[in-house]
């Protein structure tokens, strides 16, 4: 017995071309109708496989937040080399000097 696929059971409403060019304006992209067109296909794809995915049972998975087992790895912070002194370097700055530091704008 032939029974549908699981997407085509969950198949969503296509997008509209007017929440595509939402999409894109939120994006920040300029978009050319045909590329309007076929995203509205390939979204409506995402978004309806998303949904059926998001009826998988995962109470027993458990939450990973990386799955290599790879952990930081650090060395450790050793001055090979002193160029200069702080007080140099501080003398060198065209900026104005506030109690041994560098004053800048904020960065914002």
């Amino acid at each position: 017995m032939n029974t549908p696929s699981r997407l085509a059971k969950v198949r969503l409403m296509k997008l509209s071309k007017e929440q595509v060019l939402k999409i894109a304006n939120l994006a920040r992209l300029k978009l050319t109708d045909e590329e309007v067109g076929r995203l509205s296909d390939q979204l409506t794809d995402i978004l309806t496989y998303v949904e059926v995915i998001s009826e998988l049972d995962t109470k027993l998975v458990t939450p990973t937040s990386q799955v290599t087992g790879l952990s930081n790895v650090v060395r450790e912070d050793v001055v090979t080399e002193q160029l200069c002194s702080p007080d140099e370097l501080l003398e060198a700055s065209p900026l104005p000097k506030d109690e041994h530091q560098i004053r800048v704008k904020k960065v914002l």
